[in-house]
C-alpha cells in the first residue's frame, strides 16, 4: 500500500501525519520549530526528522510515495532547494528505507497558509483566513487559480493579527498613561498580568527587556478579554482587526470567484479562539458583502491538508508544487 506524509512546519512546532492511500491517519508526530529562517537549517531538519520518526513509529519499510511540506515563510526557489537537501538527509538517515519509492515530483513544498486552507475546507477550493501571531488570507478557485493577501510579517503586513491587536493595545495604554485618551480595562489587565503600571514599564519591556513578536502578540488575549467585558477601546481594536481581515478576504473572493458563487471561508488560527467579538464581527461584515459565503471552522488540521496535497500528487505527473 502507498503512504504519504503531511508536514505542518510552523514557527513554534512541527506536526507530521502518516496517512494511507485512503486518507486514514496511521501515525502522528510532533517536534519543535522547522522554520529554518528563524532556527537554522540544522535545527529545522532535526525537528522534521523527529516528527517523521514519531509518526512512523515502529513501522518499517513503508512505501512512502509522497510528502508535502507546508512550511512557514517558504515560497522562493531557494526554499525548494533547502527542502531538497532535507529529503536527501532523510534518505541517508535510519529512516531511509521508507523513502525508496519517493520521486522528486511527489515532493511538494508550499506555504503553511495553503495547507491550512486545504485541511480546513477538506479540499482545495475556498478561502482560508489565518490569524494567529501573524495573518494571511489565501484562496483557490476551481480553475486552480490562487490569490494571497498579507502574510508579509509584522513590519510590512499582518493586519488583523494577534501582533497588531497587541500593539494597538499597548499604544492605547500609552496614550492613557500620558493623558491623551481615556483609561481602559487594558491597563488593569496589563497591571494584573504583567505588573505594568505606567508608560515607563511598557518602554522597558519592549526595548530594554527585548520583547519580540511572540512576546508582544501574547498580549492580544488581554485585549480580547477587555473587549468581551465591554471595554470601548478594546472593542474598537478588535473590531478593526476583524474589518482588516474582511477587507483582505473581500479582495481574495473578488479575484477568484463570481459574485453569486457559493464560497466556503474557513477561519484558522489561535486568534479566532476566545475572540467571540472578532469572529462575530468578521462573519457579519463579510455576509453583508457576500450573502452566499459560508464561514466555517476547520474540518481538519493543517497537517492533514498537507497529507491531502501529498495524496493528490500521487495521481499527477508533477505540478507547480514539486521539486522538479
Amino acid at each position: 500500500m502507498s503512504y504519504v506524509l503531511g508536514i505542518d512546519g510552523g514557527g513554534s512546532k512541527t506536526i507530521c501525519l502518516l496517512v494511507d492511500a485512503k486518507g486514514n491517519i496511521l501515525g502522528r508526530g510532533e517536534a519543535g520549530s522547522s522554520n529554518y529562517h528563524t532556527v537554522g537549517k540544522l535545527a529545522a531538519f532535526q525537528s522534521i526528522l523527529e516528527a517523521i520518526s514519531k509518526a512512523i513509529g515502529e513501522k518499517n519499510n513503508l512505501e512512502i510515495e509522497g510528502i508535502c511540506f507546508g512550511l512557514a515563510g517558504v515560497g522562493r526557489p531557494q526554499d525548494r532547494e533547502v527542502v531538497g537537501g532535507f529529503i536527501q538527509q532523510l534518505q541517508e538517515s535510519n529512516l531511509g528505507a521508507n523513502f525508496l519509492s519517493l520521486s522528486p515530483a511527489k515532493i511538494i513544498v508550499t506555504h503553511d497558509a495553503e495547507i491550512a486552507l486545504v485541511g480546513g475546507i477538506g479540499g482545495a477550493v475556498g478561502v482560508g483566513v489565518i490569524a494567529g501571531t501573524g495573518s494571511i488570507v489565501f484562496g483557490c478557485n476551481c480553475q486552480g487559480e490562487t490569490w494571497r493577501v498579507g502574510g508579509w510579517g509584522h513590519v510590512l503586513g499582518d493586519d488583523g493579527s494577534g501582533y497588531k491587536i497587541a500593539i494597538s493595545g499597548l499604544q492605547a495604554a500609552l496614550k492613557a498613561y500620558e493623558g491623551r485618551s481615556q483609561k481602559s480595562l487594558i491597563q488593569e489587565l496589563l497591571q494584573g498580568n504583567y505588573g505594568i503600571m505606567n508608560s515607563a514599564d511598557i518602554i522597558a519591556a519592549v526595548y530594554r527587556e527585548g520583547w519580540g513578536v511572540k512576546e508582544i502578540a501574547a498580549l492580544a488575549p488581554l485585549v480580547g478579554e477587555a473587549a468581551n467585558k465591554g471595554d470601548k477601546i478594546a472593542r474598537q481594536i478588535v473590531e478593526q482587526a476583524a474589518i482588516d481581515l474582511v477587507e483582505a478576504t473581500r479582495v481574495t473572493i473578488d479575484k477568484l470567484f463570481q459574485q453569486t458563487e457559493v464560497v466556503e471561508v474557513v477561519i484558522v488560527g489561535s486568534l479566532w479562539r476566545g475572540f467571540d467579538l472578532m469572529r462575530g464581527k468578521f462573519t457579519a461584515e463579510l455576509k453583508l458583502l457576500f450573502p452566499q459565503v459560508k464561514v466555517i471552522l476547520p474540518r481538519h488540521e493543517p497537517a492533514y491538508g498537507a497529507s491531502l496535497l501529498a495524496l493528490k500528487s500521487l495521481t499527477e505527473c508533477g505540478d507547480r508544487y514539486g521539486l522538479v
